[in-house]
């Protein structure tokens, strides 16, 4: 006899749901103990952050691994991005490989999976730290958009603590330009906003998860609460869909097959849009940030 099948965490429904609006919701993402783990990982880098005064800690491309944003200090830590989490800490190099929400992301671009990237996002109480509109797909180019990005709630997400929002059907549209006078913002402009949908926020307990589309137009606004907001985010794409240029979040597991096979083989779909610059230091929010840059006084 073979290997059981494994289970299949999302209805039919919620799987025609994604391919209609660009995501889904997931309860259980993770078991109790995988979370209680979690938590208490993001806890401890957050206590280490006390001690640096800006990026620490190396990623294989020389850049910082733990990101915070300005202001950060010992008394009032704002650590804001941690890269390739799963390279340092088992617990996320677990949940990446084997938990409920590998198996919902194989339902939904598999059967055959791969590793993309894994991070980690975080807004600490009264964070200003804003994550402008963009789609995903214009920072990472492959040969096929059959990927999606499962963005596990380690906290409780409030309407007020800085929840995800997203555009509903936008990954049905084309790649919107990422870029302003020459220079890679990673946003999407506010006139190409204006005829959009409105938003819908995404919130839910701590070990849920919104499963996205990676060509879904997302964003957040600041965590406005007196709790923290935080997102563990582990990135999967079909086998056969490879990257196009150097991964913006390398790491040892990219390409790694979590379900499924590697076939060895490649397919490419038609689409058109310009080229991502990968960041130059530890995240891409120094690249959002020169968005301000470029508008007008």
């Amino acid at each position: 006899m073979g290997a059981p099948a494994k289970p299949r965490p999302l209805t039919d429904a919620q799987v025609a749901a994604f391919w209609t609006d660009g995501y889904v919701m997931m309860d259980g993402a993770l078991s109790a103990d995988d979370l209680a783990d979690l938590r208490a990982s993001v806890a401890d880098w957050v206590e280490e952050s006390r001690g640096h005064d800006g990026p620490w800690g190396t990623t294989m491309d020389g850049r910082g691994r733990f990101d915070v944003q300005p202001g950060h200090c010992a008394e009032s830590p704002a650590l804001r991005r941690v890269a390739s989490p799963q390279e340092v800490c088992d617990v996320h190099l677990r949940i990446m490989r084997d938990s409920p929400l590998v198996d919902a992301a194989a339902q939904l671009v598999g059967p055959n999976l791969a590793v993309n990237n894994v991070k980690t996002n975080c807004k600490q109480p009264g964070a200003g730290t804003t994550v402008k509109f963009h789609q995903d797909f214009a920072y990472e180019a492959h040969s096929n958009d059959d990927m999606v990005a499962v963005l596990v709630f380690v906290d409780d997400l409030t309407p007020d603590n800085g929840p995800l929002e997203v555009v509903p059907g936008t990954h049905r549209v084309p790649v919107f330009d990422h870029w302003q006078d020459g220079v890679f913002t990673g946003t999407i402009v506010d006139d190409d906003l204006a005829d959009l949908v409105e938003p819908v926020a995404c919130f839910g307990p701590a070990g849920s998860a919104c499963l996205m589309h990676t060509r879904l137009v997302h964003g957040s606004a600041p965590n406005l609460s007196d709790r923290p907001r935080t997102l563990a985010i582990f990135s999967y794409r079909s086998e056969d869909s490879r990257i196009l240029h150097p991964n913006h979040i390398p790491s040892v597991h990219e390409g790694e097959v979590v379900r499924g096979v590697a076939t060895g083989r490649i397919r490419a779909s038609s689409y058109e849009m310009a080229l991502g610059e990968k960041p130059t230091t530890a995240s891409f929010f120094d690249q959002q940030a020169q968005q301000a840059q470029q508008e007008p006084a």
